[in-house]
């Protein structure tokens, strides 16, 4: 397949643009009510979060990207579609319901079902592109170590 620079920005930008709404609904939080929760020792630092974010964002723009240039072979394109920007949704509501809504028990919940859509979206993507459903490996280990932090955070307030 021929390389579509402008799909390959595309998709990455969808995702990034999923990070920066996520951003805006932690900004205020991070620095006020974030820092008043019990955590636990493995807590990362908070600089972390940014550039882990960014990095996972990066690789599921590019799985996007390989699934869209494959999408006139994908039989059922639109459900492959509809998981992926499930998988994104739950994933920018997480961040509005921990840190703008300060719901640590509803955000608990919310993980786990985002937790079970990355997996099953990994998995549509794989059948498709091996490439594609291996770049969520990294989101889906981020994503269960911020299942258990948040798991712990829930435990401790």
């Amino acid at each position: 397949m021929k390389f579509k620079p402008l799909a390959f920005i595309i998709n990455i930008a969808i995702t990034l643009g999923i990070g920066a709404l996520g951003g805006w609904a932690t900004a205020q939080s991070v620095k006020t009510w974030y820092p008043t929760l019990n955590k636990p020792s493995f807590n990362p630092p908070n600089w972390l979060f940014a550039p882990v974010w960014t990095t996972i964002y990066i690789l599921i723009g590019i799985s996007a990207y390989l699934i869209w240039i494959k999408r006139d072979q994908i039989i059922h394109f639109p459900r492959t579609c509809a998981i992926y920007f499930i998988q994104l949704v739950l994933n920018l509501a997480w961040s509005f319901i921990f840190f703008y809504l300060h719901e640590i028990g509803f955000a608990l919940a919310e993980i786990i079902l985002l937790l079970i859509v990355v997996i099953i979206n990994a998995v549509t993507f794989y059948r498709i592109d091996k490439w594609a459903g291996l770049l969520f490996i990294p989101y889906i280990i981020w994503v269960s170590f911020a299942s258990f932090l948040t798991y712990n955070i829930f435990i401790l307030n």
